[in-house]
């Protein structure tokens, strides 16, 4: 089994993750020419909407070879609303790297990528990146890496210079500096004196650390005994795959100074798929089974984490192998799905170009074309041997749109793509709205969405207007009331005739609406009582105050009168609807309006903002709770404020903060608040 390192790549947005990436590719050879991201020429963000707004969108497929070792580097977006693609490249990995940009320092999107990395317990690296930048400082970067990340995140390597003035690094373990730049080895030059010292001092720390997984060391250290640099490897790659230790690099990704000593880095300190041991998948009877990354005595077992969709080339479907081996033109069996997909040509991906191959092995990473059924998520595996492997946990959506089209031509092809698109991202869900007969698309922040809009428009030819979703409001009755309505028509031969009575009458909050008869003495005719009721529902679809539909009313059909020869199932259809709209009108109707349930997860230190936030937002907070080291409030809300609370909680809380919310009940609006209401869907 050839070795192997799963690595994926994680910062806040611009902080040279995508261009590290690159100088990686380019020092290992696997490109002849150097990228930048401001030119749109990296291998990674190769769409064109990402050269475009020069940020990724996508995760990329990044494999190199480097002193023997393959490299699946996963480069993944560092904008919070494509979380998704980070949790998807996290999924297929043992190892990550965390970028840090030494002049902005520890962003919030690092510290949300960093606690990603510490639910799957990812051994973990640190790039301190830009160190020939204005403003670049390592010792403060350092000292705000460890305050938020923790102090196990040690240099391993300290900068020569800073800014213009940077030059090199000076390796902690040899205690040798090295300079130069571009594709060219580093060459090794003296410690500046001036830097010995600090030096040394790290280097004491970093042992101290290390050490710390090998009982014999540690004696060998109080002994005052040398540790060798072989033995501080070895516990330094011991310390990193147990979690103890997180070393920190430092460079330039642009200048290519660093590159090297990092690609040595993610062999010797990362762990390689078999290392990283079995995977977890459950069996056809519902039990737990180890999977071995092997290729030995194993059958195959793989994870599709990633499809894209091409309206030419057709779904592209990314893979992990984990154990087994998988072939070109050959049949697995989808166990999500339950089914056999045919497997074409093979491809090793780096960024959009394609490489054919035969086979592809335990722990390796690769693409198939135009699978029938298969999604992200699933597991493709033999049928003797069929198990699923866990998923990939996917955020849920918090913010959604209205989805309308420009054209009529656009709308008998737009379901059709948003559903191609949502199979694509899971981040995405697509619901029809009955209330207010909307499409709308949930997604996990305004650009995710207007990315959507834009792919649609790019891809597959299908124009849309984004808006803010219609809240489905309903209308009520106050107090119990009578109507009575007489339909009566005579045109000539037979009329139309139907004369009914109703009470209208309000019911508790969440009832619903409710029909009841309570005729006696024949006043009306059993056959015409199901025409009364069918006028009455089609009349509460539309209320009287702003036409929204009828809640929580109970309707009684008590009396009326019919005519021999005149009377029909319309009269009495259109009697009993107009008699309903008469009794709406004088029942004092009202406004209702959807009240929330929020659970809002924030750092302490923003509690007040955003409790002061959902005070103007009419919210009630009903609890609050901590859980590692976090406040969660419980909160109620209307809707109506909260259309763009995934916005409002980012901006309040510096992107820290997240929450969910799902309906509780409706309670009557406001009347100064209601009136606005009334009057906007008058103007429409």
């Amino acid at each position: 089994m050839k070795e192997i390192r799963n690595v994926v790549l994680l910062s806040h947005q611009g902080a040279g993750k995508t261009s590290l990436a690159e100088s990686m590719l380019f020092i290992s050879g696997a490109i002849q020419r150097l990228g930048r991201v401001e030119d749109g020429t990296t291998t990674s963000d190769y769409d064109p909407l990402e050269i475009e707004r020069h940020m990724g969108i996508n995760l990329s497929l990044l494999p190199l070879e480097w002193k023997g070792t393959k490299v699946n580097l996963i480069d993944t977006p560092g904008y919070t609303d494509f979380i998704s693609e980070v949790k998807a490249g996290l999924r297929v990995t043992e190892g990550a790297i965390i970028v840090v940009c030494a002049a902005s320092g520890l962003e919030v999107g690092t510290e949300q990528m960093w606690l990603e990395v510490e639910k799957r317990h990812l051994p973990c690296l640190i790039f301190v990146n830009k160190m020939d930048r204005d403003n670049a400082d390592f010792y403060s970067t350092l000292e705000g890496i460890q305050k938020r990340l923790g102090n196990k995140c040690l240099p391993v390597q300290l900068p020569i210079g800073s800014q213009s003035d940077f030059q090199g690094v000076v390796d902690l373990i040899t205690m040798k500096g090295y300079s130069g730049s571009g594709e060219s080895l580093p060459k090794e030059i003296e410690v500046p004196s001036a830097l010995k010292e600090r030096a040394a001092t790290f280097r004491e720390k970093l042992i101290e650390v290390a050490i710390e997984v090998d009982d014999e060391l540690i004696t060998k250290y109080l002994e005052g005994e040398t540790i060798s640099d072989e033995e501080i490897f070895r516990v330094m790659r011991q310390a990193t795959i147990g979690g103890n230790l997180v070393p920190v690099f430092v460079g330039s990704a642009l200048r290519c100074i660093g590159t090297h000593s990092l690609l040595d880095s993610i062999c010797l300190y990362l762990p390689s798929p078999e290392e990283d041991g079995t995977a977890v998948a459950t069996n056809l009877n519902g039990n737990n089974e180890e999977i071995k990354t092997s290729i030995e005595g194993q059958v195959l077992t793989s994870l599709v984490f990633k499809t894209t969709a091409d309206p030419y080339v057709g779904k592209l479907s990314c893979f992990r192998v984990y154990s087994g081996v998988i072939s070109s033109n050959s049949q697995v069996w989808n166990a999500n799905k339950g089914g056999m997909e045919r497997i074409g040509q093979l491809f090793t991906l780096l960024g959009k170009n394609q490489q054919s191959v035969s086979q592809l092995t335990a722990g390796d990473i690769g693409a198939v074309a135009r699978l029938s059924f298969t999604t992200v998520g699933d597991t493709l595996c033999t049928p003797e041997h069929a198990v699923v492997l866990a998923g990939i946990d996917f955020p849920r959506p918090n913010f959604g749109m209205a989805v309308q089209p420009e054209t009529k031509t656009d709308l008998d092809k737009m379901s059709t793509v948003l559903s191609r698109i949502c199979e694509e991202d899971p981040s995405l869900q697509l619901r029809r709205e009955p209330d207010t007969n909307e499409f709308i698309i949930f997604g996990l922040g305004d650009t995710h969405l207007e990315i959507i809009k834009e792919k649609m428009r790019r891809k597959f030819g299908v124009d849309v207007k984004l808006e803010l979703p219609s809240v489905p409001y309903r209308e009520t009755v106050t107090a119990v009331t009578k109507a009575e309505y007489k339909h009566k028509k005579q045109t000539g031969g037979h009329g139309q005739y139907g004369h009914v009575f109703l009470q209208l009458e309000p019911l508790p909050r969440g009832s619903g609406f409710e029909f009841t008869r309570k005729i006696s003495g024949g006043a009306i005719p059993s056959n015409y009582i199901p025409a009364v009721e069918k006028g009455v529902n089609e009349a509460k679809q539309e209320g009287v105050l702003a036409g929204y539909p009828i809640a929580d009313i109970k309707v009684t059909l008590y009396d009326g009168s019919f005519h021999p020869v005149d009377s029909s199932d319309i009269a009495f259809k259109i009697a009993g609807a107009m008699a309903l709209k008469k009794g709406l009108s004088q029942g004092q109707p009202v406004l209702l309006e959807p009240i929330m349930n929020l659970t809002i997860t924030v750092p302490e230190a923003y509690t007040g903002g955003v409790i002061s936030d959902l005070n103007t937002k009419r919210g009630r907070v009903l609890g609050m709770t901590q859980d590692n080291g976090k406040n969660i409030i419980t909160a109620q809300a209307p809707y109506a404020e909260l259309l763009r609370y995934a916005i409002d909680l980012r901006s309040v809380t510096q992107g820290r903060g997240n929450f969910t919310m799902e309906l509780d009940h409706y309670e009557e609006v406001p009347p100064h608040i209601s009136q606005k209401v009334i009057n906007a869907r008058k103007e429409k």
